[in-house]
Formats: structure tokens, sequence, C-alpha cells
């Protein structure tokens, strides 16, 4: 989310096997496209940790949340979560060109968090999140700025040292080239910022393929405008990368790039922090309380558009993510709707064959999106996690 929620190749393949301690499963077969979504299950997101910074300085307690433990990993898993995406954020942690090398410590530490979960059996995704937005300081990644060979050059340094780093990891890791780019003007995408956009996707396959080990295989995943659904399936310029590198042991027949999307839908229920709409769905009481568009009918035509463009064409669908924040402060009913919401929303994607990520900010009061107390590992929405666990069992 757009808001506050918001050295060598050799030298990083053997800090790979001194740091990770991950088990061996480089063997492990990769999953086709329907295979990856029914494994990816219900997710969650680790949000407002690793992709937080101060003054643009990466630092996972910047915005208020404790030290990830593997506890909380754990305690994440045991609620039925089955993947756990980690925003990241690399901005001023990356070093001057030409090489733009990333902070050993913080990019040891991303290692540590993925390992939490990937050592458990989940599956995690990574992604560049923070460096994207102007509102960030030491954001970089700019769509429309003047300097794009330079911005392209690092970019492609920088992936091909985290791509270089997770070689060894099997299927249960997957990519994510960025969050939610785009020039920061709402409305129609420009040109030529979407082909920029373009570009960076195209990078960023091309990078993480040829930095060795499973990455020939593994699943990419890649968003479009904003990851805005519409702007990704509609006819306005996003185009998928050619995985022109990949292992020529995939089957001529299957993909392994995945298209990413977030829905916040109406958002004045999901995420407007006021107490007007509170309430979502066929089942809500109070038309003043209920938005005028974004209900069952809306969701649904909007993931068709997805499955219509890439599900059935082999490309899966991730919703990266979603959610709904606490407003019964305002309407003591809200977490019911919140609870609709939720399930709605995994049910129908699992429906056009994409996987769900819940997003946590780790905020578990008035406004928050958080299911989980971090410091005391308490579970603060249990109705909204069982909704989730209905919606992808259905």
């Amino acid at each position: 989310m757009a808001s506050k929620k918001h050295i060598g190749i050799c030298l990083a393949l053997l800090l790979t096997v001194a740091v990770s301690g991950l088990p061996d499963r480089a063997s492990a077969a990769t999953p086709d496209a329907a295979g990856i979504v029914a494994d990816l299950g219900a997710g969650w997101n680790l949000g407002n940790q690793l992709e937080a910074n101060a003054n643009g300085v990466p630092s996972e307690t910047a915005w208020g949340q404790p030290t990830i433990t593997q506890a909380l990993i754990d305690k994440v898993k045991a609620s039925g979560f089955k993947t756990i995406r980690i925003p990241v954020s690399y901005l001023r942690h990356i070093g001057a060109g030409p090489n733009y090398p990333i902070n050993a410590g913080w990019l040891n530490r991303i290692q540590q968090v993925v390992d939490y979960a990937y050592n458990r059996g989940l599956h995690v995704l990574i992604n560049m999140h923070g460096d994207g937005y102007k509102t960030i300081g030491g954001s970089w990644l700019i769509c429309d700025a003047a300097n794009q060979a330079a911005i392209k050059e690092k970019y492609q340094k920088v992936w091909q040292q985290v791509a270089t780093r997770f070689a060894n990891y099997d299927q249960h890791l997957i990519l994510e080239s960025m969050n939610e780019n785009f020039d920061g003007q709402w409305g129609r995408p420009t040109q030529p910022c979407y082909s920029n956009i373009n570009s960076y996707n195209q990078i960023f396959v091309d990078t993480v393929r040829r930095a060795g080990g499973n990455n020939s295989t593994r699943w990419l995943l890649v968003p479009g405008w904003n990851t805005n659904i519409e702007y990704t399936a509609g006819n306005y310029g996003f185009v998928l990368p050619t995985d022109r590198y990949r292992s020529p042991s995939i089957p001529s027949t299957e993909q392994r790039l995945m298209i990413s999307v977030h829905y916040y839908d109406p958002w004045d229920f999901s995420g407007a922090e006021n107490g007007t709409i509170t309430q979502w769905g066929r089942g809500s009481t109070n038309p003043s309380r209920r938005s005028t568009w974004g209900q069952e009918d809306y969701l649904d035509a909007q993931l068709k558009k997805m499955y219509d463009k890439f599900v059935t064409k082999g490309y899966p669908v991730v919703v990266g993510e979603y959610g709904a924040i606490d407003k019964s402060s305002a309407d003591s009913s809200n977490p019911r709707y919140r609870a609709d919401y939720v399930r709605a929303v995994t049910s129908t994607a699992k429906k056009y064959g994409a996987a769900t990520v819940y997003w946590d900010n780790g905020e578990t009061g008035q406004y928050g999106f958080g299911l989980f107390n971090r410091r005391t590992l308490a579970v603060t929405q249990q109705g909204i996690i069982n909704a989730i666990m209905s919606g992808a069992s259905r």
C-alpha cells in the first residue's frame, strides 16, 4: 500500500550456504500453474516490517513493530496460513554504483526472516517494496524519472544479488519484482511510465533466471500498473515479460510467471479511516453504511478479468494484498462485514484460479489490518482468520 502500512557471485553463493542453514530440498519438483495456486493456499503479509524505514534507511522496527521472531511465524502457520509474503525495501541500504552492493547485514537479516518461514515448510514471497514510492526517502525505482538507464542498471544489480543469495532455495520461495509501481497520480496509466514498468519486469525475469541454481525454474511474480486489476488486464499497456532464460526442462506448455494484483475495493469500506462506510455485501443491514459500489458482483467481475486474460493462458494470479480495516469503534457490527469481505475475496479468487495474501500491517487497534499482536503473539481477529480459511477452502 502507498501509505505507512504500510563481491562476486562465488562469495554470495558461499554466504548462502553459510548463513541459511536451509534444508536440502533442491530436488523438490516445481508445481504447475494449478499446483502452485493450490500449494500457496491462504497467505498472510508480514507488513510494516522489512519495508519499514527511517529517513530512507530500512529497519524492521522503524514503524513501531517489534523485532520479527520465529515464534510469530509459527503462530501464523498454526493459524492455518500456508504462505507468507515479506515486503522488503532496500532504499539507502544500497551502496553506490556501478555494483550497487546491498548492505550485508540487511541482506543477512532478510534471509534470516525468510528462513523463519521457509524452514517451516511455508511458501515465501519477497519483493522490492518501498523503493518505488516517491513519498519515501531514498526511493529510486521511479517510472517517470529522467535517469532510466541508471535506474535500470541499479535495479538489475540489486536483483542479481538477491537472486544469487537465494539461488538454492526451492519452489517454496517466490520472488516478486516490485510493489504498486506507478507515477503516483491516480487515474489512467501514462506512457512512457508504463513502458518502464514493463522494462523493470523484463530485467527482473532475465536477471533472476540467469542467477543460477533453482532460479531457472522458480515461479516469478510480476505486477502491472500499481498492481491494479483494470490496468493490468485491460488494454492499458501491460506487457508480459518474455521468459527466455528459463530452464529447458520446463515443458513448453507450462509457464513459470505469475501476475500480481491487489484488491481493496471499495476503498471507502476497506481502507478509508473514518466511520462512515462500515458494512459490505448483500448481508448489510444499513444502506447508509454500505458503499454504492464494489460489492460481490463487482468483485466477481474483476477477478474474472484476470482469469480470462491470464489464468486461461497458464499464468496464475496472486492477489498479493487485500483486506479491510477495523471500524468496530464506529459500528459494532463491522467485524461481521470484514469477515464477509475477506471470505468473499478468498473464495472468489479460488473460483478464478488465484491465490490470496491478506494484508496485515501489525496494527490491531482502530483502523488496523492486524490479525495478530506481534508482541504477545495473541490472535486478535480470530473471526477474520476463520473467514479467510473458510473462503480459501471452498
